[in-house]
């Protein structure tokens, strides 16, 4: 026989017995594909188009870093869909109310109203993430950890004056939200016609945070089974 021929049956004899060697890899699996890691979701991170940042009560309230502020303020003022519709809804009622009739009631007058909304929740969205940011505050409402209809009531509705520092205990007054919609209301006065007096409009804006604040923290609380009742129907 051949040395060929011997090297051959060597070749084909080391290819039959590598594989039932113990340790040895077995057919697929001498290249195993690696396992594609599933994206972890923040559920510290939570946003609605509705009622806008939350804590789920079944969740931890862990202080949020730069990083995740950065994030949160993102996604709730540009990138979710819940305030470009928040801003058409405004919008239309003053296209409809034909506010300031100087800028008619064409498109071009619904796109400088449109545009005026969206300058003012971006601005008022800015002063919150930023105020909260620099002094370590919660920016997000946390679902209460209690039972029942009042317990729950009461804390959305304490939750929109107070909020907590970074320890997540601590409590502080809210005074973000109110200097955001302060300053929300007084930006489009540079802009908008007629003599639009910015501290009226400013003060305007802090009064109607108190009723649209409580109401927004009602809807975020009781949202899982306002859900529910909602699908069952």
């Amino acid at each position: 026989m051949s040395c060929t021929c011997l090297l051959r049956q060597g070749v084909l004899a080391l290819g039959l017995i590598l594989p039932i060697l113990p340790g040895a890899p077995l057919g697929s699996a001498q290249n195993p594909v690696p396992d594609t890691p599933e994206p972890k979701t923040d559920n510290q991170i939570n946003v609605n188009w509705l009622y806008g940042s939350y804590v789920p009560k079944e969740v931890p309230l862990e202080s949020l870093n730069s990083d995740r502020r950065f994030k949160l303020y993102i996604r709730q003022t540009y990138t979710t869909f819940g305030i470009y519709i928040k801003t058409t809804l405004f919008a239309v009622h003053d296209q409809i109310h034909n506010t300031y009739p100087e800028w008619g009631d064409g498109f071009d007058g619904f796109a400088k109203r449109f545009g005026t909304r969206q300058a003012e929740f971006v601005m008022q969205n800015s002063v919150i993430s930023l105020g909260d940011g620099l002094l370590g505050w919660e920016p997000r409402y946390d679902r209460c950890r209690c039972q029942g209809f009042w317990p729950r009531t009461r804390h959305a509705i304490i939750r929109n004056f107070v909020t907590y520092d970074r320890t997540e205990k601590s409590l502080r007054p809210q005074l973000f939200p109110y200097l955001g919609a302060f300053v929300g209301n007084v930006t489009p006065t540079a802009w908008e016609p007629g003599n639009s007096e910015w501290q009226a409009k400013g003060v305007q804006g802090v009064i109607t945070q108190v009723p649209i604040g409580i109401g927004i923290n009602f809807i975020g609380e009781f949202a899982p089974e306002i859900t529910r009742a909602i699908k069952r129907k």
